[in-house]
């Protein structure tokens, strides 16, 4: 934590005489153990738990925002700056423990166990270093091109209504309520057959409630769609008869990805020139200057972070993992690019393609002449770990790039929760499979029958198979992926030449006919490859119940009166995006606790 005679607090706003003054050393450790002793580790288990039992996870910057706004509300208007401090650091600890799908994944492998403090200084370096890049290129993203990073603005608001006592009980509210609901969900559908026939998911449901109906229909039009077509991979030799769909299917839905990636980054990149050519944009942004108090940033420090911190990444790698010193150099390059393409993608549209980053990374990696998959796991780790946390950085430098935090205290926020973050990270994914240890399983070699209904991994079951695939392929698999690349790039073209159109758009505004025609044509005739491959990657009940919550909560938003809607919370902080990141949290918690008392139970 920095020295507290560096920052002076800029006035006595305290509404309670008790909170420790701001600028102070109680100021700072307040804030440094609510984000990462609290907030984060909620996060991150509830990040950890997604990736296991779903196979992707929610950012936690909203969550950390709204409850650091709790913790930070008795400063008044000045709290915005610690809430935000808070919300870096539980955001780095969460998005650390998330990764522990790349740790099953060595499992699922069979590679030989790594002592544990040599995972974690390796991911320790991988982030510090990334952390260093995603500061870097901020001053680009976030200042010149002004990228909106819609997280970060989402949390921007919430810190602003810091003074709003209403809209901070509202929120808390939902927040909880939905964090009991899931708690009380997560343990009836472990203690209870009757819940647990319908194979119905808190964290799975919750995820719907927050994407929404063009998000979560998609996902069951591709669940439905490979499912209908397992009789074709099975008279075609990609499937033996009693094997699940999503072990041949997963590779068509990666190429769907890579197809819509494809053209997305082209579109991004492209923006991107034209923005950086442009005048500074007159946005009607009014951006409050940095605070001039406190230690000051500097490019040549962060320039030395970055360059020792990329030698300690180098060094772990060839040390603990045998990596060659090419492969590794290779890696590094690769993170400088896929920083900036992920950072622009993230600040565009809110989505960071760290799995597309890494199965590209491996492909070329693969043709630099590195055959094995193991060495070629790690080697991705680097990409797949730094895109994230710089992803991170970048989002909540953005947040506050609008409120005016200094940014050196801010990037020294998230060094000290990614510090934490590679402790937990590896302390979190032995424990889910020490306590459930069906995740140690290598669900790509399982039938249908044999795969277990709650824990789809469908990450993990990414990262084995893409790999597998890509070293030793069968002809089939590549023609599985080439197929899903061209379904991705024809729907993303279609989608961008109809759904962007000008008059289209005026069209689909114009009535509720053209509405619900818009609505059709993209969620169910040309839905988002990035959507609709996600049945490709789970089971189909996954993909139901995802689906079902991102009806039920398009219905609620829509049906609700239009006196309650114009009361109604910002986008981020909805009553359904509240209540469904409450849920997975409860279904986190729930499952962890279980995990514990079972453990217990064994030892």
């Amino acid at each position: 934590m920095p020295p507290p005679a560096q920052v002076p607090s800029s006035g006595d706003a305290r509404r309670w005489a008790w909170l420790p003054p701001v600028g102070g050393w109680g100021y700072y450790l307040l804030l440094g153990a609510i984000g990462m002793l609290v907030l984060g580790p909620l996060g991150g288990i509830t990040a950890a738990y997604m990736n296991f039992s779903v196979g992707f996870f929610v950012g936690g910057q909203v969550l950390a925002g709204i409850l650091g706004s709790v913790v930070t509300y008795g400063y008044g208007a000045e709290g915005r700056h610690g809430a935000n401090y808070i919300q870096t650091t539980a955001a780095s600890v969460a998005g650390m423990m998330a990764m522990s799908a790349l740790i099953q994944a060595m499992v699922w492998m069979g590679m030989p166990p790594k002592p544990a403090w040599q995972l974690i200084i390796y991911m320790l370096s991988i982030a510090m270093m990334a952390a260093g890049i995603g500061m870097l290129y901020t001053p680009i993203l976030v200042e010149r091109m002004r990228l909106t990073f819609p997280s970060g603005l989402a949390v921007a608001n919430i810190l602003r209504a810091l003074t709003d006592p209403a809209l901070l009980r509202r929120s808390v509210a939902r927040l909880f309520g939905g964090m009991a609901a899931g708690l009380a969900g997560g343990l009836a559908a472990a203690k209870i057959a009757a819940v647990a026939a319908t194979e119905f998911s808190c964290s799975t449901f919750g995820a719907g409630l927050i994407v929404g109906a063009r998000v979560g229909i998609p996902a069951i039009v591709g669940g439905l769609a490979f499912w209908a077509l397992t009789p074709a991979f099975i008279a075609a030799g990609w499937l033996q008869p009693g094997e699940p769909f999503r072990k041949i299917a997963f590779l068509v839905a990666l190429g769907m990805t890579l197809g819509a990636a494809a053209i997305d980054m082209a579109l991004i990149l492209w923006r991107a020139v034209r923005r950086l050519s442009d005048p500074l944009p007159d946005d009607g942004i009014e951006v409050p200057e940095e605070q001039r108090t406190g230690p000051r940033a500097s490019v040549p420090r962060l320039l030395l972070w970055v360059a020792f911190w990329s030698v300690a990444t180098i060094a772990c790698g060839m040390s603990f993992f045998d990596e060659p010193l090419p492969i590794m150099l290779a890696a590094i390059v690769l993170v400088a690019i896929f920083a900036l393409v992920n950072g622009i993608s993230l600040g565009l549209t809110d989505w960071n393609p760290i799995s597309s980053a890494f199965v590209v990374a491996v492909l070329i990696l693969a043709t630099l002449g590195l055959n094995d998959p193991g060495l070629s796991l790690m080697a991705g780790t680097v990409v797949f770990v730094a895109c994230s946390t710089a992803g991170d950085m970048q989002q909540d430098r953005s947040t506050g790039w609008r409120l005016g935090s200094n940014r050196a205290l801010q990037f020294r926020f998230q060094a000290v929760g990614l510090v934490l973050g590679a402790v937990l990270v590896v302390a979190s994914a032995q424990l889910f499979m020490a306590a459930y240890p069906v995740l140690k399983l290598d669900q790509t070699v399982m039938s249908a029958d044999e795969a277990p209904v709650q824990w789809t991994s469908a990450m993990t079951y990414k990262f084995v198979g893409a790999l597998r695939s890509l070293h030793d392929p069968k002809p089939f698999q590549i023609t599985a992926i080439w197929i899903g690349l061209g379904v991705g790039l024809a729907t993303e073209l279609l989608r961008k030449a109809i759904l962007l159109n000008k008059t289209w758009r005026r069209w689909a505004a114009s009535s509720r006919a053209g509405f619900a025609t818009d609505f059709v044509v993209d969620a169910v005739l040309l839905p988002s490859p990035y959507a609709s491959s996600f049945g490709g990657f789970v089971n189909l009940p996954t993909s139901l119940w995802f689906g079902a919550g991102g009806i039920a909560s398009s219905l609620v938003n829509t049906l609700r009166p239009k006196g309650v809607q114009a009361e109604a919370l910002p986008a981020d902080m909805s009553t359904t995006s509240l209540a469904g990141g409450g849920l997975i949290a409860g279904d986190a918690l729930a499952a962890l606790g279980l995990g514990i008392a079972g453990l217990l139970a064994v030892l």
